[in-house]
């Protein structure tokens, strides 16, 4: 097979042939395809381009020795994504000792938010993201497996290692901090 017919393969064309075929040098497309996307999650956690850098190639390496435990249940990048989330927020939690409950009583919202208060269409996308590193790692990430990744409840309880009750009461908790952090620092702007 040539290279570009090699280069077109779909992630799950390449690991069926990495598995049954053990032509792990494929696994080079994966990591290709993947590494700016995961480099890019990671210093938006990170906001050390070294830092993030090395965290991607650690990231990847995992994968690479967990690829047998891929089910082909959900995309590879959902898949992989929530291994890369789960690695950020590990090792944020370790280096800060943040922990999601600790950390949510230290910074509460007030009693009531009305989500309603704005369309999230209407927020703007710099200052969303200003907001972003203000509120909790794992809300952040949260909120990126959902909306930016587009990972089911129960592909994100599953990688938080939560129920997906505490996904969805989370989620909330997070997009309501989103709305009260944008307006109490930006206003009706």
């Amino acid at each position: 097979m040539n290279n570009l017919k090699i280069n077109n393969l779909s992630d799950d064309q390449l690991i069926e042939k990495i598995r049954k075929e053990g032509q792990n040098d494929l696994y080079a497309i994966l990591y290709n395809r993947y590494f700016p996307k995961v480099k890019d999650k990671c210093f938006s956690f990170l906001k050390n381009n070294a830092r993030a850098e090395e965290f991607a190639n650690d990231i990847l390496s995992k994968v690479f020795e967990k690829l047998d435990s891929y089910q082909g249940k959900s995309m590879f990048s959902s898949w992989l994504y929530s291994i890369s989330y789960n690695m950020i927020i590990d090792y944020l939690r370790k280096k800060k000792q943040l922990h999601y409950p600790n950390w949510n009583q230290n910074n509460e919202l007030p009693e009531i938010i009305d989500e309603s208060m704005a369309e999230i269409n209407e927020l703007s996308y710099d200052k969303l993201l200003e907001v972003f590193e203000k509120i909790h790692p794992e809300e952040k990430a949260l909120l990126l497996m959902k909306y930016q990744d587009m990972l089911s409840a129960r592909q994100i309880a599953s990688s938080l290692s939560i129920s997906e009750d505490a996904v969805k009461m989370r989620l909330k908790r997070a997009r309501s901090r989103v709305v009260y952090l944008y307006f109490k620092l930006f206003g009706n702007d």
